[in-house]
């Protein structure tokens, strides 16, 4: 193993220059208690939230927090690590612990940079790491003590010893090449395992291509660097003892170097027969898999049942726009069809927006996901992420929304001026294609599409006949008999025109199907003018009922962006009846729009809490659209959970408020 490469602090650093810390840790003479913070993603399609909560028992998030694991096996082995996932535990308001690291994806920023915000006002040393810290780590400056840019694998440890010793940098920035040797076991017994439909493993870094809106090259450079089988090895030993079977291998593009993925697969292969086909893995990987028909092979014979595409799009010169050109060898239906004949399922990523997009696009679009069968069909608005190659071009054609950073592009926004449609066309565009790929007949017309080719799916352990058993059921009820005898009637002939091997595979579909239209149902409802209407009504409704019910309220009607916002303020004496009333009417105008809703309790009584509880247990279904501020005196007393709800930790003075 080789000494760390990191950049001390310097005068000149943003980071440094924005960012200076508040106090100097004195030389700690007993072992740091570390708290690692993983903050709760905004909802998007890849929640899957409506099939974790309606469907799947138990289950609370899709995957773990790879990342944090990685760096708590990296602490020197006398520090006390503790992890917690906002995706599926609240944020603890006063640790008893002696600094606070956490991380984010681009999705997270605005959660992450609250949390970093709250602790450090509280007194904690906190530190930024993650994908975002790794490619904007001056956007950190004020925020965090220390910044950790890029792998950690060689810079945690220095920061770890700067710590002790009372001297820790505000930048820790990798400027050499990871071995991933060096890479640890994840320390996956701080992880709630139990609590994910899926565990993350990673085995290589890096993606050969240069696709201009993609920033992995940025981070990780286009030579990828893998593990040894071996090491692999090792941490599944770790997850088979501890009862996990379904398996994401979380590599930008597992084939990215093809001699290594084949020898890992031989070498996964060879375990799975010693270990009973004990786990189901999926991955990300290039369109060319399609071209080698002996890779393909070795990924059924190692258990692998689905792989995730980034096809972006059927259109040649988007493609050639954007330097896709591993989708240009190809035609690209056929090579989904040729997966499907390896018996793997598949899930892809989509884009529109592209330059040579046009409206006549969507229809396009449809067309080849109908066709595909592609159910998990991920689509996203055209985005332009920090220091890629489409920013940087959009940047010098001053093609960019200077207001909007985004790098979430699921949702209906985008920073980038398209060229051959308003950006009212391309919202509106990209709304009705989703609405109508995932109507109960085109659900269903996917999966008949995709069983023609996929007839043969890798077989898969089976799960506990009494779960299938409460899967099935939850299905039937949650998903299929709200949809009328027209939905249960489309699900039955799925079953009847599929083989029966495939049967599983239909029933999983449904669940993602079902899921995602639920999503859009919620987040990207077209018709804001209906949506104003109804809170309106609400708001109407509550101001009528709370006039004689409370010592003191307020109800306002705001805009979120372009979203409306119901503001509810409560302080003061409420009855059980309010509680009752208010929950049926905000749930009524949660359910029936893409409205959100904000809840400041100024105060609340020893005696209206339980009230309280149960009026947010009846909000839970719409949790990601409910954003609470708690009074600081009353927040000790008075519990919210941050994996359910938005709880604002600083008040922000919203409206009248």
């Amino acid at each position: 193993m080789r000494s760390p490469i990191y950049e001390p602090s310097t005068a000149q650093d943003p980071v440094v220059r924005e960012g200076v810390m508040a106090t100097q840790p004195a030389v700690r003479r007993t072992p740091p208690r570390l708290l690692l913070v993983n903050p709760r993603f905004p909802e998007s399609f890849w929640s899957f939230r409506w099939a974790l909560e309606r469907v799947l028992p138990g289950k609370r998030a899709v995957n773990p927090p790879l990342g944090l694991a990685t760096v708590a096996a990296l602490c020197p082995p006398d520090w006390s690590v503790r992890i917690v996932d906002e995706n599926i535990e609240s944020i603890p308001l006063e640790p008893d612990v002696d600094l606070i690291g956490v991380c984010g994806m681009g999705v997270q920023f605005k959660r992450e940079c609250e949390i970093l915000k709250y602790y450090r006002s509280r007194g904690y040393h906190v530190v930024a790491g993650g994908s975002y810290a790794s490619l904007c780590p001056e956007s950190f400056g004020g925020l965090a003590h220390t910044v950790i840019a890029g792998e950690a694998e060689y810079v945690w440890g220095r920061f770890c010893a700067d710590f002790q010793a009372g001297q820790p940098q505000a930048l820790y920035r990798e400027t050499g090449t990871v071995d991933l040797a060096d890479s640890p076991v994840p320390r996956f017994d701080l992880l709630k395992l139990e609590e994910y439909t899926t565990v993350s493993l990673q085995f290589s870094r890096g993606c050969p291509y240069q696709c201009e809106f993609c920033d992995i090259i940025v981070m990780f450079g286009r030579r990828p660097r893998t593990k040894q089988p071996e090491q692999i090895g090792k941490e599944l030993d770790l997850l088979r003892e501890r009862g996990v079977h379904n398996v994401f291998f979380v590599d930008d593009n597992l084939i990215g170097n093809k001699k290594a993925a084949r020898e890992l697969m031989t070498y996964l292969a060879d375990y799975q027969r010693k270990h009973g086909y004990v786990f189901r893995f999926g991955t990300e990987a290039s369109l060319n898999l399609a071209t080698d028909d002996e890779l393909m092979e070795l990924f059924r014979a190692a258990n692998f049942t689905w792989v995730f595409l980034g096809i972006e799009t059927p259109e040649v010169a988007s493609l050639q726009e954007v330097k896709k050109t591993q989708n240009l060898a190809q035609d690209v239906l056929g090579a989904v069809r040729r997966i499907y004949a390896h018996g793997l399922d598949v899930f892809a990523g989509f884009i529109v927006g592209f330059d040579h997009d046009q409206v006549e696009t969507f229809d396009r679009q449809y067309r080849f996901i109908l066709e595909s069968g592609i159910q998990a069909s991920m689509i996203g608005l055209l985005t332009a992420m920090p220091k890629t190659p489409l920013y940087e071009r959009l940047t010098r054609e001053g093609r960019l929304v200077p207001t909007l950073e985004l790098a979430d592009n699921t949702k209906p926004v985008t920073n980038v001026v398209p060229l051959h449609m308003s950006a009212v066309e391309l919202v509106r565009g990209y709304q009705s294609l989703y609405q109508r790929l995932f109507s109960d007949a085109n659900i269903a017309q996917r999966i008949r599409n995709k069983f023609r080719y996929l007839s043969h799916p890798v077989p898969r352990s089976e799960d506990p006949s009494d779960r299938n058993g409460t899967i099935l059921c939850r299905l039937f009820y949650s998903g299929l008999l709200p949809g009328g005898p027209v939905r249960i009637y489309r699900f039955v002939q799925t079953l009847v025109v599929t083989p029966w091997r495939t049967w599983p595979l239909v029933v999983t579909d449904w669940i993602q199907g079902l899921s995602i239209r639920s999503y859009i149902h919620r987040h990207l409802d077209p018709d804001l003018a209906r949506a104003q209407r109804v809170v309106e009504a609400t708001r109407e409704r509550l101001c009528r009922h709370l006039g004689s019910r409370t010592h003191s309220h307020r109800v306002a009607l705001s805009q979120n962006g372009a979203i409306p916002c119901l503001q509810l303020r409560l302080e003061g004496w409420v009855d059980r009846v309010f509680f009752r009333y208010a929950s049926r009417r905000l749930r009524g105008m949660l359910n029936q729009s893409a409205a959100v809703l904000f809840l400041h309790v100024a105060d609340l009584r020893e005696d209206q809490r339980r009230l309280f509880d149960q009026f947010l247990s009846r909000l839970s279904p719409y949790g990601d659209r409910v954003s609470i501020f708690i009074n600081q005196k009353i927040r000790s007393q008075v519990e919210v959970d941050s994996s359910v709800f938005h709880l604002l930790l600083e008040d922000p003075a919203v409206g009248t408020f």
